[in-house]
C-alpha cells in the first residue's frame, strides 16, 4: 500500500476521535459496509453538522475500501435532508454528495500497479434510529453519479458529543 492510502487511512481513523475532542460537530461515528463495481468491504467514519439550514446536515466522511485487487480512499461530503416522520423514533433521510476517490491497484488489474484519483457524486437515503445508550444506529445506501462505486451500503453508530 502506498504511504498516501497509509496516511488516509489514519486519517479516516483520527478525524472523528479530534473533532469529538474539539466538540465542534454535534454526532460522529463509524461505519462498515460494502460497496459494488469495484466490489469490496468498505469502512469509515463520518462526522455530522447539524441544521446548517431546517432539516439539513452536512456529513463530511472519509471511506477505506479492500477488495477487487484494489484499495479506495474517498473522502465524502454529503447533505442530508431529514423526513420528519410524526410520532415515529427512526427519521429517514435522502440526499446527495461529492466525493474525491483515491485509487491504488496491484498489478493483475491492467497489468501494472499504479493509483489514481477521481471525482464524483452520488445520491444517497437512508433511516437512523435512537437506541437505549442515547447513541444513533443507521443504514445508508449511495448510488454514484459519475465516478465512484456504483452502490454503497453502509451501516453504523453516530454518538453524540458531550
Amino acid at each position: 500500500m502506498s504511504r498516501r492510502l497509509v496516511a488516509l487511512t489514519l486519517a479516516a481513523l483520527l478525524v472523528p476521535a479530534a473533532a469529538h475532542a474539539a466538540g465542534s460537530f454535534s454526532t460522529w461515528g463509524p461505519h462498515l459496509g460494502f460497496s459494488t463495481d469495484p466490489s469490496q468491504v468498505v469502512f469509515g467514519g463520518q462526522l455530522e453538522m447539524g441544521n446548517v439550514a431546517p432539516q439539513i446536515d452536512f456529513v463530511p466522511g472519509v471511506d477505506v475500501g479492500f477488495g477487487d485487487s484494489i484499495t479506495l480512499v474517498s473522502l465524502n461530503g454529503d447533505f442530508r435532508y431529514r423526513i420528519v416522520v410524526p410520532g415515529a423514533t427512526w427519521q429517514p433521510y435522502a440526499g446527495a454528495g461529492v466525493a474525491v476517490h483515491f485509487y491504488s491497484w496491484d498489478q493483475n488489474v491492467i497489468g501494472s500497479n499504479g493509483n489514481g484519483t477521481k471525482a464524483g457524486g452520488s445520491l444517497l437515503f437512508g433511516a437512523d434510529v435512537p437506541t437505549k445508550a442515547g447513541s444513533r444506529f443507521f443504514v445508508e445506501g449511495k448510488i454514484a453519479l459519475g465516478d465512484g462505486p456504483t452502490f454503497k451500503v453502509t451501516a453504523g453508530w453516530n454518538f453524540k458529543m458531550r
